[in-house]
Order: structure tokens, then C-alpha cells, then sequence
């Protein structure tokens, strides 16, 4: 290296530092891209993409509810009806399909009598998973479906199967859904609902193998068949796997797949151990590493689950929901640990990237996924403090995959050099192809490789254009002083007649479309 390139070295470091004082600045290295090819093909690789795999997850936990959508009707933030009206315009330009409410845990432990009727006589709580905080119930059952409404999604209520019976979950899908004379139905109309709500996904508990009750599989699966006996004109979703127990999934689909339209998949990456997941800001290399390969590793159990669900069902008829997924990492430093509060950076929102082409290879069987959770908790959509908000970048990414929502899958070849980081060895590129209802192609590709650019040879022709999303540093993550740090910029490659090459930076996502 020569005097004047060092010097040059030093100056980037220099200005990485000051720009990001606790960021790991990741410079490309400085050589000739490697190289990937994707063959792309005209046959359809499987059902089309349902808009429902984007789909959300908000459970009563910590700051995820109160403060970071709701702030109550008398709030000075600008709200609608108590939700902020700043997190609610964002949501909506991501489209949300469905959202999962009240749990995760919280769900098994939750009387839904406790949130309707008027809001200062409602019980308050104890959230006894989650920080062991007051729960006020202010937010219950209209006030969700009233979100619902505001962001036109589809709404997938987790009844309580760990502590409540089968009348009482019965009951309040009546409440919700009934336009009878009935005794509920009149409540709901004397609460201020007089039309009834379309309530189109019920799941029967919740990781029942753990807080949702500590089941045994085949105690578990006669319970699912009796509560599952009592809910009508909706989908009914079965606790399932997140331990990646295949004696667990054997067990219900024998038993109880005649009982269910739908099976769940809970799938966290963690970039270390459960003790010590890990940082989610200043990191090295090998939680970046790391963090990736157990992202990857969704797709695994994707394709172990739906193998033992094919045994019993070879006609697909159950579908497989991936109703939690999404980074787990070390609580923000300074917050209350139960509250699951983590900054989001560059780094998860690959996670974000690879998980969505996973979904899109496996149509035939996953029709949902919900990440955990909107805001404020896990890998959020978007951070608040009071008055303040700032979009994460996996919020981002939402945004940019939008166009494979209801495109069909394309049979595609990718083609790949690895790189490795200590004894993790990884895919450079992961890919997503898919065809729209108007016939674009539209090409998602992620460079996994910190430090490496990747140069991509397809046998397509024309001229793309879309959004890319990088950043020096690996864990480049906006803030509510910096809310711009990482968002997508414009990105366009090839021209019309020519053989499309797409080159990607280091650590990069890129989402283009392809006219017909």
C-alpha cells in the first residue's frame, strides 16, 4: 500500500469514527467484486406470494402498546382516537395484511371481559411475563379492532387455551363477530359497536409448550380439538413449534390435523446464545456472522416442519403460519429488561431480507408470517420516545418488498461464492425471483458479505429500476436525532438490450423490477 492510499485508509477510519462513535465501520475491500450468477426461468416455482407473509404481531409488552401506538384520546401527540397518528401513517404505507394481538404469552393469561366496556372500570392487571408491570387494560378488544380498521388489515385474535376455557374463547368471537339478537352481540352494541367485526384468524393458544401452559404434545392436542370444536366461521391456528420439536409437530398433525387450517412456526435469530444473545449495536464481525447463519437457518426448519405436515396432510390443506419471527437481542442498555426494547440496524434488516426470500421459495405451505413485534419491542417497525419517532430499517425493507406481494414465484438458479468469518462459512448472495400480476419481474438480492461488493450475472435483458439499501457501518441504525442514517436510495442497472449484471456493495440489499 502506498503512502497516499494509507493515508486515504486512515481518513475514512477517521471520518467512520467520528460519524459513528459506536458503530462498526465495515470498509468494502478493495478488489475486484465477486462473482454470482442467477439463472431466472419462465416456470413458476409455486403458489403466489400471499400479501399475509408481511404480515405483524403486537403483543402487551412493555412500550409495545402503550406509548408506542396507543397514547390515548386526551394524548398532545397528534392521535386518532388514542392511536399516534405518526406510527399509524407509517404503518400504513407498508400496507400491514394482519396483525396478531394480544400475545405471545400475554395472550394465555388474558381474560378478554377485562378489556371491553367503559375504559376507567376496567380491572387492572398484572403483566405477570412481561416486567411484572400494571396492565390497565385501557387497550382491549375495540380498541384493537378499531386499529384494525384504521390500517384496513385483517385481524388474527390468540385466544387464551393455557387459562381460559372453550365457552369463554367461544363467547368472545360471538362478542365480536355475531349480528344476532344475541345476549353478547347486544353488549358489543351497547359497548359502541353496532356492525359486528370480521374476525378471520383465531389462534388455540399460544407456545403451549411453554408459557402457554407447559403442555405435553398429546395433552396439548386433545385440548386444541376441544376448543377447536367450538370456534366457527374462522381459521383455526394451532400452537406449534418453536423449540424445533419434530415430535411435537408428528404429534398434532396426527391428532389433531383434522381440527386445524393452519399449524405455527415460532423461529427467533439470535446472533449467540439464549443467555447471551448479543449486543444489538456495537458488535463485531462474528455476532454479524453469526446473526446471519441462524437467520438462515429459518428455511431449515421451514423445510422440516412442512416435510413431517406432508406425512398428514399430502394435499396442503393446513397451512403453515410463521406468526413470530425476527432478531432477539440484549435489551437496550438502561431499559427494563422485560420490556424487550432493541435497537435495529443494518444487520437486521438482512435478517429481514433473507427471511422474506425464504417464505417466498416455500408458497406451497407458509401463507403467513408475523414479525415480532411493531414497535418498540424486538425488531421493530419503528422506535418512540413521547413524542419522538424514528423507522428502523427493517422497516425499510417492508417497504421495499412490497412489489412481491401476490407475485408468483419463478424458478430461479443462484450461484454463489461464501465467505466465512471464524469457523462461519456463509452464502455471498441470497436471491428472491418472482413474477407480478402485470407481469414484471421483480429481483430481490442481499450481499451477505461485510466486506466484499458482489457482482450478479443474470440471463435476463433490459434495464431495472429500484431502491438499495446499505451503509458503511454494520450496525447502522437510525435514531431519533439521526431518523435518515440508513433508507433506501435509488438503484438502476443494465439498459435496454443488454444483458443484465447487477453489482451489489457489501452488506447491501436491492430490490428491482424489470418491465415487460
Amino acid at each position: 500500500m502506498n503512502d497516499s492510499m494509507e493515508q486515504k485508509m486512515k481518513m475514512r477510519h477517521l471520518l467512520c469514527a467520528a460519524m459513528l462513535a459506536f458503530s462498526a465501520c465495515i470498509p468494502a475491500i478493495a478488489a475486484e467484486p465477486v462473482e454470482a450468477h442467477l439463472t431466472v426461468a419462465k416456470e413458476v416455482a409455486g403458489p403466489r406470494i400471499e400479501p399475509e407473509i408481511y404480515g405483524h404481531f403486537v403483543e402487551h409488552l412493555g412500550t409495545g402498546v402503550y406509548g408506542g401506538l396507543w397514547v390515548g384520546p386526551e394524548s398532545e401527540i397528534p392521535n386518532t382516537r388514542g392511536w399516534r397518528n405518526d406510527v399509524i401513517e407509517a404503518l400504513r404505507r407498508i400496507e400491514v395484511p394482519v396483525i396478531r394481538w394480544p400475545g405471545g404469552c400475554f395472550a394465555d393469561d388474558y381474560d378478554w371481559r377485562d378489556g371491553i366496556g367503559d375504559p376507567a372500570k376496567r380491572p387492572v392487571r398484572l403483566n405477570r411475563w412481561w416486567g411484572r408491570v400494571p396492565e390497565s387494560n385501557r387497550v382491549g378488544t375495540h380498541e384493537f379492532m378499531d386499529l384494525v380498521e384504521l390500517l384496513d388489515s385483517e385481524a388474527y385474535i390468540a385466544a387464551n387455551m393455557g387459562s381460559m376455557s372453550p365457552m369463554d374463547t367461544s363467547r368472545w368471537l360471538e362478542y365480536m363477530t355475531s349480528d344476532s339478537d344475541s345476549t353478547l352481540a347486544k353488549e358489543r352494541r351497547r359497548n359502541g359497536r353496532e356492525r359486528p367485526w370480521r374476525v378471520k384468524y383465531v389462534g388455540v393458544g399460544n407456545e403451549s409448550w411453554g408459557c402457554g401452559g407447559n403442555m405435553r404434545p398429546e395433552y396439548q392436542a386433545d385440548l386444541h380439538n376441544r376448543y377447536a370444536t367450538y370456534l366457527h366461521d374462522t381459521l383455526r391456528v394451532a400452537s406449534g413449534d418453536g423449540q424445533r420439536d419434530d415430535h411435537l409437530v408428528e404429534v398434532l398433525m396426527e391428532r389433531s390435523g383434522a381440527h386445524m387450517d393452519a399449524f405455527t412456526l415460532h423461529y427467533y435469530t439470535i446472533a449467540g446464545e439464549w443467555e447471551d444473545k448479543g449486543p444489538a449495536t456495537g458488535f463485531g464481525l462474528d455476532r454479524w456472522a453469526k446473526g446471519l447463519e441462524s437467520a438462515l437457518g429459518i428455511e431449515e426448519r421451514i423445510v422440516a416442519v412442512s416435510g413431517i405436515m406432508d406425512k398428514y396432510d399430502p394435499d396442503k390443506r393446513i397451512a403453515l403460519y410463521v406468526d413470530e419471527w425476527g432478531t432477539w437481542h440484549d435489551p437496550a442498555p438502561g431499559s427494563n429488561p422485560g420490556f424487550l426494547q432493541q435497537q435495529n440496524t443494518l444487520r437486521d434488516a438482512l435478517v429481514a431480507a433473507v427471511s422474506f426470500n425464504a417464505f417466498h421459495r416455500h408458497t406451497e405451505r407458509v401463507k403467513m408470517a408475523n414479525i415480532a413485534q411493531m414497535v418498540n419491542v424486538l425488531q421493530a417497525m419503528a422506535l418512540t420516545d413521547g413524542p419522538r419517532m424514528a423507522l428502523t430499517p427493517t422497516y425499510h425493507v417492508f417497504d421495499m418488498y412490497k412489489p412481491f406481494r401476490g407475485a408468483t414465484p419463478l424458478k430461479a438458479t443462484l450461484e454463489t461464492p461464501r465467505w466465512r468469518e471464524g469457523d462461519i462459512e456463509l452464502p455471498a448472495v441470497d436471491a428472491s425471483v418472482a413474477r407480478t400480476a402485470d407481469g414484471r419481474v421483480v429481483l430481490a438480492l442481499a450481499n451477505l458479505d461485510p466486506r466484499r461488493s458482489a457482482r450478479v450475472r443474470t440471463n435476463l435483458s433490459g434495464a431495472v429500476q429500484g431502491r438499495i439499501l446499505t451503509a458503511d457501518a454494520i450496525d447502522a441504525h437510525n435514531t431519533f436525532a439521526r431518523p435518515d442514517v440508513l433508507v433506501p436510495t435509488p438503484y438502476s442497472a443494465g439498459g435496454e438490450g443488454e444483458a443484465l449484471t447487477l453489482e451489489l456493495p457489501a452488506k447491501s440489499i436491492v430490490v428491482v423490477d424489470l418491465p415487460r
